[in-house]
């Protein structure tokens, strides 16, 4: 009799083991939950438990303009799938436009990124070739900082152009920004790639080919800036009048920064973490020519 209890009891011993093991993952498992709060423009989203060590990590305040084009879903699409996995994100996104669009509007609510949306239209006369660009909406969100945010508030502000291409490592060397941070930008100042020069902790040029002699010659994704900077300096906008294509960033840092203190990032800029790759325009000759001949049905790209 005890022996066939024994056999009994080993045959369903693998069974109990598993059982255990099963109850106790399913006890550990974190739910993703979908956004939780509104207000205006800015929506919540919940990213799963944050942690006593993540709760200490400065918030990443990531300023994204964007406006009408057939490649707008596309690239929100792609860059949405790296800020999603990052911690502490906030997503700033501001469209060229008279008002929200439909589009973007279901495309954020849909992200799963903590975002806020706003809009602001560029004049007509401020679209010429050879003007600078996304001006009032980096100038909008700088002001939605400022309304919004104070210096109780850690975090670090950086223009994400939805043109990009983001390494998740990015985000992680920008995180402790104390006032500006610089590294590395692929396919910029028309080489493979643009960086600032370090010697022993400092930048003291620049590694470009295009306009050497700028101040600071950087791309917008090049660099970060902690919140305190910005809302300590509130005269600092991105100019306007006077500005040329290329020259905004300069501009921009020449009112909050000097060059001898920028803190270079990504190994003393050697790491190249964000690439600006201009999506390619496609193909579109044939809608004219079926211009007659449409869908009946309304689809989204």
């Amino acid at each position: 009799m005890k022996s066939v209890l024994f056999s009994v009891f080993f045959l369903l011993l693998p069974w109990m083991i598993i059982v255990i093991i099963m109850i106790d993952f399913d006890g550990k498992r974190v739910v993703r939950a979908p956004f939780t709060g509104r207000h205006g423009g800015t929506h919540a989203v919940t990213q799963g438990v944050v942690t006593k060590n993540q709760s200490a990590l400065q918030i990443i305040y990531a300023i994204t303009p964007t406006y009408t084009r057939p490649v707008q879903k596309a690239e929100l699409t792609r860059v949405a799938h790296a800020f999603r996995q990052v911690t502490r994100f906030h997503w700033i996104v501001v469209e060229d436009s008279t008002s929200r669009t439909e589009l973007v509007t279901r495309f954020l609510r849909g992200c799963g990124v903590p975002y806020t949306h706003l809009n602001v239209y560029t004049p007509q006369r401020f679209k010429r070739k050879g003007m600078p660009r996304a001006t009032e909406q980096r100038n909008l969100a700088l002001t939605w900082l400022r309304q919004h945010r104070s210096h109780r508030d850690p975090g670090v502000v950086y223009f994400a152009d939805d043109d990009n291409a983001y390494s998740l490592e990015v985000f992680e060397e920008m995180r402790d920004t104390r006032a500006v941070s610089v590294w590395p930008v692929g396919f910029a100042g028309g080489r493979t790639y643009e960086r600032p020069l370090v010697s022993k902790g400092k930048v003291v040029g620049w590694y470009t080919g295009w306009r050497a002699g700028r101040p600071f010659a950087i791309d917008m994704a090049g660099f970060a800036v902690n919140l305190n900077v910005i809302l300590a300096n509130p005269q600092a906008l991105f100019k306007r009048q006077g500005s040329k294509p290329g020259m905004q960033e300069s501009d921009f840092l020449k009112q909050i920064t000097k060059v001898s203190e920028l803190e270079p990032k990504a190994n003393n800029c050697t790491r190249v973490l964000v690439w600006h790759t201009r999506t390619e325009n496609p193909h579109l000759a044939k809608e004219v020519k079926y211009i007659k001949d449409k869908d009946t049905v309304a689809v989204e790209v």
